[in-house]
């Protein structure tokens, strides 16, 4: 029952039209998960539990026992916090705010990359302003990027000199593997 505070007249809970709306909102954040391929699933901030949950649902091929799924992992969903649920909207969003810092960190390590390759001053630049960079590892892989291209090769180290790129400036927003690099010490 949902009563009221004798102090403020205020509801103690949601309606139960809010809660139903929230219900379906979540179901609807489901179906959506579900139709995700599993790679883009594991991208996605979420515990291991929810994602196996996920996965046992995308298994399901019959149209009921589909949809009763669906209802269960929506259930799951619902005990999650508020907080990572809508951690999971902003990454699913298009136009979120994680998916606009990762294209902008995209971009950014692309434009790096083809300034390395096109213009000596560049890795001067880059290593001012990332002192933490390894100058031996990037000269070595402009070279082998040189090499590559002379020599009609795929381009393995032109992927791995974008790799070390966004690695660095993944370094400026949050460290890529948790891990900062502390050689000051």
């Amino acid at each position: 029952m949902r009563g009221r505070d004798p102090d403020t007249g205020e509801f103690y809970s949601p309606s139960r039209t809010q809660q139903r709306q929230d219900a379906l909102e979540v179901r609807t954040l489901a179906e959506q998960l579900v139709a995700l391929p599993a790679a883009r699933l594991a991208q996605l901030p979420m515990s291991e539990e929810l994602l196996e949950h996920v996965y046992d649902t995308q298994k399901v091929t019959s149209h009921i026992a589909h949809k009763r799924q669906l209802q269960f992992l929506a259930k799951q969903m619902r005990k999650e916090d508020d907080a990572t649920l809508e951690a999971i909207r902003d990454a699913l969003d298009a136009g979120g705010d994680s998916a606009r810092r990762e294209t902008g960190l995209m971009h950014q390590a692309e434009t790096w990359r083809e300034r390395l390759l096109d213009e000596p001053e560049a890795l001067t630049e880059l290593l001012d302003t990332h002192p933490d960079a390894d100058r031996q590892r990037l000269r070595q892989l402009i070279r082998n990027v040189g090499e590559e291209r002379r020599k009609n090769k795929p381009p393995a180290a032109y992927r791995t000199l974008y790799r070390e790129i966004r690695a660095l400036l993944d370094g400026d927003d949050a460290p890529a593997d948790g891990i900062e690099p502390d050689e000051d010490d």
